[in-house]
């Protein structure tokens, strides 16, 4: 991965303990320069024990960045010197945003259309992780719909920008989309 012309962005989707984020890890691991972007915070007990546990099944090798509004600025600050950059995950950036934004849904967008330019902007694979939620349970407040509605709109502007989508299903790789390429 670290030839320029092996260059790929991969979206990784799935829902709760699919297996994403350890297949994620699994892709970039590929690469010899691994750069983490970090988009949780730790603000209860469940949150720090899956930050512990994240951070316990990724090699220590690994540059970490937390960013849990900054991840498009990261990538362009520091994408350029890694082979490959996780991004784990846009499900949890996008509520950092609708808490930043008010919920605004024009600025949450906008924010990841600037994403999806970075993606576009840097020399770095970039294997992105995200929850598949509109499969799931009807939210019951209106708070938990807006949320549900803009994750899938901002995975659907990532989708359009990556090179591969990857669904995860059970711990099983579904390829939703991939390079034309792979299809010759």
């Amino acid at each position: 991965m670290s030839e320029r012309s092996a260059r790929r962005v991969t979206l990784v989707l799935g829902g709760v303990r699919s297996g994403k984020s350890r297949y994620a890890q699994e892709l970039a691991s590929r690469g010899q320069r691994v750069a983490m972007i970090a988009t949780a915070e730790a603000c209860d007990d469940d949150m720090r024990q899956r930050i512990a546990r994240h951070r316990a099944e990724r090699p220590v090798n690994w540059t970490t960045f937390e960013a849990p509004l900054a991840v498009e600025d990261t990538l362009l600050e520091y994408g350029n010197q890694f082979d490959v950059v996780l991004v784990d995950c846009l499900t949890v950036w996008t509520a950092n945003i609708m808490q930043a934004e008010a919920s605004d849904e024009r600025r949450i967008l906008a924010r990841a259309g600037r994403l999806a330019e970075a993606l576009r902007s840097i020399s770095a694979s970039v294997v992105l992780v995200s929850n598949e939620v509109g499969s799931g349970i009807h939210p019951t407040t209106e708070i938990g719909c807006a949320y549900r509605d803009l994750l899938g709109f901002v995975n659907q502007r990532i989708a359009a920008a990556a090179d591969e989508v990857i669904l995860l299903v059970a711990g099983c790789p579904l390829i939703i989309k991939q390079p034309v390429e792979a299809l010759a």
